[in-house]
């Protein structure tokens, strides 16, 4: 009864603007998860005799709740195919970016000398070329996948894994519980995946909340530019850059995914800004 009354009380403490962007969180998990079996239509499906049709908002019919495109394909369709795609790509890049900044970072704080300086002239060579640019160059000359696609955007913000996890593995070791394990003979990898990952996870978890709504950007700036996902999938971007061609004719195409990755996106950096406060034990 105490704990859930601590529960109860807890929530109450919580922000309203975290509440709501948890909320839509998970609303957007959902239609993830579920989008097979809630999208009306095949994204893919044509009905030319009803192309440009206005969405209810604007006087159109239920058969279309957000309209169509210059295809005749059902708008709600390819949004919930849309955010299934776009968050398994930011997803994705975000735990690819994590796990090699991390085991550099640790690779680093381990071996120290001339193994950290490397990783730390990598690091600064990194965050020194800008990504968009790099990306541009590697799509363009590689050509396009899902897999290269979502391995490339996983090298962004790498560096800042790398940096956090050397300084926090750097500043564990000298605590008595590192040491401690050290001096009993744990192999490297007992110490930092047992003992100080655990104890970092909190400083990563923020970082990666942080990161992943730039990852969401990234791939709907590819998308629109027409370096990200191909047709026939879809993605956000992928939405948007089709749909700038009828802004002026029919709006509802771009607007739709458009207000779903602003609203994500802001939705994800609440949450992160509040995760920082919450577990971060200087701002107590």
């Amino acid at each position: 009864m105490a704990r859930s009354t601590s529960r109860l009380g807890a929530l109450n403490r919580m922000p309203v603007l975290i509440t709501i962007a948890i909320l839509w969180l998970v609303l957007m998990l959902a239609i993830a998860v579920s989008a097979d079996l809630i999208s009306p239509y095949r994204f893919t499906q044509m009905d030319l005799r009803n192309r440009l049709s206005l969405p209810v908002f604007m006087g159109g019919s239920w058969a279309h709740v957000l309209g169509t495109d210059e295809l005749g394909r059902d708008v709600l369709s390819r949004l919930i195919t849309s955010i299934r795609m776009s968050l398994l790509i930011a997803f994705g890049a975000t735990i690819i970016g994590a796990v090699i900044g991390v085991t550099l970072g640790f690779v680093a704080a381990h071996f120290r000398g001339l193994v950290e300086q490397a990783v730390l002239a990598l690091v600064d060579f990194s965050a020194a070329i800008p990504f968009l640019v790099l990306a541009l160059a590697v799509l363009a000359f590689f050509g396009n996948s899902l897999v290269l696609f979502v391995c490339l955007l996983g090298f962004h913000a790498w560096e800042r894994y790398a940096r956090i996890a050397r300084g926090l593995a750097i500043s564990g070791k000298m605590h008595g519980y590192a040491a401690a394990v050290h001096q009993l003979g744990a192999s490297p990898w007992r110490l930092y995946g047992r003992h100080i990952l655990p104890n970092i996870a909190s400083t990563l978890i923020v970082s990666m909340t942080l990161a992943f709504p730039e990852i969401i950007l990234l791939e709907s700036g590819l998308s629109f530019l027409g370096l990200g996902i191909q047709p026939p999938d879809t993605s956000l971007g992928n939405m948007v850059g089709f749909g700038r061609e009828y802004l002026s004719s029919a709006p509802w195409i771009m607007l739709a995914p458009a207000f779903v990755i602003t609203v994500t996106a802001l939705c994800v950096s609440l949450l992160g800004d509040w995760l920082r406060d919450r577990l971060d034990p200087t701002l107590s």
